[in-house]
């Protein structure tokens, strides 16, 4: 690179064009030959240094000899001859390097790898497809509810635990709006079940999977974010020998054959009367191991008959458009609904201690998936 500094004989606009001409000349001719990131920083500090860049070097000699008019014009050329130096830099740096040693054909190529499901997401697809060859359809919600689909319509009462701040997570400044209009992160997917059936008459039979909020502290069984997917079938004569045989069947589906189910009463606000399901432990066959607690047992999700209350509700709101709707009337139609844990499933299948291990990104636990 050339580092004598050219001499600035007249200052007239002949003289200027020709004296900018031959840096132009310069500055192409040695951008041509940058190859190489040291390259590219060498042809940078050569003309672009604060301290000896030539450019710099280049004005200071030619602006002290200048007089005060031809300082403006001197000032333009150089901020172009600048812009010029820039951008031989960029179009260089997105410039494919060229190999100075050649190809070694004998290193090993690039693998792309194939992306795989997370072990989440492939266990909920898992449980939707049992009930889609069931003759159950998906349907899907808003992560953000109000109050009424995820609690009023529901048959939670007002002051019902679950609706205390300890639980669930309020979004701010709703203080003012009535309130089943109030905005919260939904606690479980049953709104969705709501919304369906404002829109829609019987029959339905959907599964609804998605991410739910509360407010948990995290530990090796609980998270502040997690998935679900409920169930909910309407239709006239649903019993609750309709229930178990689905659930039993699902089960099997997903755990094998040989998995027994059995049912507890248990209580939850919108159906009536409601249990907890449990399967005969898939680690040790029934006879009592540390994954059941010697008990032979897992309690794994929650179900019931849909209370005559909620459809209260939902004939409450399709009668703001249909006042004679009639369509969920509980002497007419029944319904069953169940809901499970996406995350408890996959620890299952899996034999997954610690459900912080599905939320840490770490390649060494996802990549036992592939």
């Amino acid at each position: 690179m050339t580092d004598a500094i050219p001499q600035l004989l007249s200052h007239d606009e002949a003289a200027l064009d020709q004296a900018f001409a031959t840096l132009e000349a310069q500055v192409r001719a040695e951008a041509a030959t940058l190859t190489t990131a040291e390259a590219q920083e060498n042809f940078r500090l050569h003309w672009l240094g604060r301290k000896q860049g030539r450019l710099k070097l280049i004005s200071e000699a030619w602006l002290k000899s200048a007089p005060a008019e031809a300082r403006k014009p001197l000032g333009i050329r150089f901020n172009q001859l600048k812009q010029q130096i820039e951008q031989a830099l960029e179009v260089q740096a997105g410039a494919p390097k060229t190999a100075v040693a050649g190809i070694d054909i004998t290193l090993p190529g690039l693998v792309r790898e194939p992306g795989i499901e997370h072990p989440l997401l492939k266990a909920m697809h898992e449980i939707v497809a049992v009930f889609h060859n069931l003759g159950y359809s998906t349907n899907l919600g808003p992560q953000v509810e109000t109050d009424f689909y995820n609690f009023e319509a529901l048959n939670f009462p007002p002051n019902h635990p679950a609706r205390d701040t300890q639980d669930t997570l309020l979004v701010a400044d709703q203080q003012k709006k009535p309130s089943r209009d109030r905005l919260l992160m939904r606690t479980h997917t049953s709104p969705v079940q709501i919304r369906t059936m404002v829109a829609q008459a019987p029959p339905v039979r959907i599964v609804i999977p998605g991410k739910v909020h509360r407010n948990d502290a995290a530990d090796a069984t609980h998270s502040p974010i997690f998935h679900q997917v409920e169930g909910l079938c309407v239709d006239t004569n649903i019993t609750f020998s309709d229930l178990k045989g689905t659930l039993d069947h699902a089960m099997k589906a997903l755990f094998g054959s040989a998995v027994k189910t059995r049912f507890f009463p248990s209580f939850f606000p919108f159906t009536e009367p409601s249990a907890d399901v449990q399967i005969s432990c898939i680690f040790c066959g029934g006879k009592g191991c540390r994954k059941c607690k010697h008990s032979g047992w897992i309690e794994l999700l929650g179900c019931g008959m849909v209370d005559p209350a909620v459809f209260a509700a939902v004939t409450s709101e399709r009668r703001k458009t249909d006042p004679a709707d009639d369509a969920y009337n509980p002497e007419k139609i029944s319904g069953f609904a169940f809901g499970m844990g996406v995350e408890r499933i996959a620890m299952i299948q899996h034999g997954i201690s610690d459900i912080g291990h599905f939320y840490s990104g770490d390649m060494r636990f996802l990549e036992q998936f592939a």
